[in-house]
């Protein structure tokens, strides 16, 4: 199958990438980074900019759509989480999944998503993709493909590095996760791997993936906070 992964260059994104690649797919990335992939069979990089609609490059039948682009409590060229987390979704799953090749599209949101419990811009923007995930599954509905977000906890990824490293973060992190321990991004890349090309029926859901921290015991651990 053809599909398209944002955010390719790190993190979840390049997980993604990397999982589809090896099961056989192609792949095509879109980043504002360079490709961390290389020259692979089968992977074609775009460096865009997501939050400006006009940079997107045109891409015929796209199959699955990943939308794992996304920044944390910063500003890159002007733009804010929501810019970037939010806008920048909505307009690559308006310009790419709606048409008749479309089987699935998969938004990575968040747990902050649901607890609030992070930057207020950021849960903002994540709570707002579980909306937007809703209102696009409906309009998918008619081309028979599925529509869901994750929400992801805490991820082993470079974005987290500044509590993984801190032992008394990372503690006061793991005494409110009833699993004591955070996802990698290539298991959050399994389940994405599984709800866009396994799944068939399960459309306009989000799925929380946290440890059991957000319905047990929520909490938002980072520095300065």
């Amino acid at each position: 199958m053809k599909v398209l992964v944002t955010g390719s260059s790190g993190g979840i994104g390049s997980a993604v990438a990397e999982l589809f690649l090896e099961t056989g797919h192609t792949v095509i990335g879109l980043d504002s980074k360079a490709s961390v992939l290389g020259k692979r069979a089968g992977f074609t990089h775009y460096t865009v900019d997501i939050a400006d609609a006009k940079t997107l490059p045109e891409i015929e039948g796209v199959e699955v759509l990943v939308n794992c682009a996304g920044v944390q409590n910063q500003s890159k060229k002007g733009h804010d989480d929501v810019d970037v987390n939010l806008r920048g979704t909505v307009n690559v799953t308006e310009k790419y999944a709606f048409q008749s090749a479309i089987k699935s599209v998969l938004t990575i949101a968040s747990a902050s998503a649901h607890t609030g419990a992070e930057f207020p811009l950021y849960s903002a923007s994540k709570g707002a993709l579980l909306a937007y995930t809703r209102n696009a599954a409906i309009r998918l509905a008619k081309y028979g493909a599925t529509c869901n977000s994750l929400s992801p906890g805490g991820v082993m990824t470079e974005l987290n590095r500044p509590v993984m490293e801190d032992s008394g973060m990372w503690k006061s992190i793991m005494d409110v996760t009833p699993l004591k321990k955070w996802a990698t991004a290539q298991e959050i890349a399994q389940w994405c791997y599984f709800m866009t090309v396994t799944n068939r029926s399960c459309t306009g859901e989000d799925i929380l993936i946290d440890n059991g921290e957000t319905h047990l015991n929520a909490t938002f651990v980072w520095p300065g906070v």
